[in-house]
C-alpha cells in the first residue's frame, strides 16, 4: 500500500473518501471529516484539505469513485457476462447499494448537498458517470441516439431507488431491492412496447449515429 505522504492529490482523494464518508455522519461533509480521515489513514491534515479545497461536493465525488471502483470490484465481467442484460444492470445497482450500505446517514446528506440549484450541473455529471459505467459493465455498445437515452434512463432508476434505500428499515433492504425490480421492469416492458413501433433497420442518416461513431470508432 503506498504511503500517504508519496501519494498524490488524486491518489489521496480516494485514500481519504471513504474515511470521509464514514464520519460525515457524525461531522458533515467538512473539515473536520477530512482532518479526522486523515488521522486514520496517516497523512497530513493540510495536505488533506489541499486535496478537498473544492469543498463537499469534491468530497462527494471522490467518494462515489470509490463505489464505482468497488462496484466493479464485485462484479467481474465473467460474472455478468452470464445474466440477462436486465439482470446485470439489477447486479450492478444492487452492488453499489451493498457498497453504500454501511454509510448511509453520509449518503443522505450528500444527496441533500447535490440537490442544491447551485450543484445541479456537478451532480448531473456524477449520475451521468455511475449510469455510463453501469451500462459499459453490462456491454452495451450503442453508439447512436440509444447510448443518451439508457443512460438517461437508468440514472432515474438509480435516484429513485436511491431515495428508497437510505429510509430503507427492512432486513436486508428487501424493499429496495423489490423496488428497483419493479422499476427496471417497468423499462423493460416499456422498451418492448417501444420496439413493437419502431421502424425497420432501414439505413438513414442520423446524426447521434455519426457522433457514436465519431466517438467510439469500430
Amino acid at each position: 500500500m503506498t504511503d500517504a505522504a508519496d501519494m498524490t492529490l488524486d491518489e489521496l482523494r480516494l485514500a481519504l473518501a471513504p474515511a470521509i464518508a464514514a464520519n460525515a455522519a457524525f461531522d458533515g461533509w467538512g473539515a473536520e471529516a477530512v482532518e479526522r480521515a486523515a488521522d486514520e489513514i496517516g497523512a497530513d491534515r493540510a495536505v488533506a484539505r489541499l486535496a478537498f479545497a473544492d469543498g463537499p461536493v469534491q468530497m462527494i465525488d471522490a467518494w462515489f469513485a470509490t463505489i464505482d471502483d468497488a462496484m466493479t470490484a464485485a462484479l467481474p465481467a465473467e460474472t455478468l457476462g452470464a445474466l440477462k442484460v436486465r439482470d446485470r444492470i439489477d447486479a450492478l445497482v444492487t452492488a453499489r447499494l451493498e457498497a453504500l450500505a454501511t454509510d448511509r446517514e453520509a449518503l443522505r446528506s450528500a444527496l441533500a448537498i447535490l440537490a442544491i440549484p447551485t450543484n445541479a450541473a456537478r451532480s448531473a455529471r456524477l449520475a451521468w458517470r455511475a449510469a455510463d459505467l453501469m451500462w459499459r459493465l453490462a456491454g452495451d455498445r450503442a453508439v447512436d441516439l440509444n447510448h443518451y437515452t439508457k443512460r438517461t434512463t437508468l440514472i432515474g432508476v438509480y435516484a429513485t431507488t436511491l431515495l428508497v434505500f437510505v429510509d430503507d428499515d427492512s432486513e436486508d433492504f428487501v424493499e429496495t431491492r423489490a423496488f428497483l425490480r419493479r422499476r427496471i421492469d417497468g423499462v423493460m416492458a416499456f422498451e418492448r412496447f417501444k420496439a413493437r413501433f419502431s421502424p425497420g433497420n432501414r439505413e438513414h442518416f442520423s446524426l447521434a449515429r455519426l457522433v457514436g461513431r465519431l466517438r467510439y470508432p469500430a
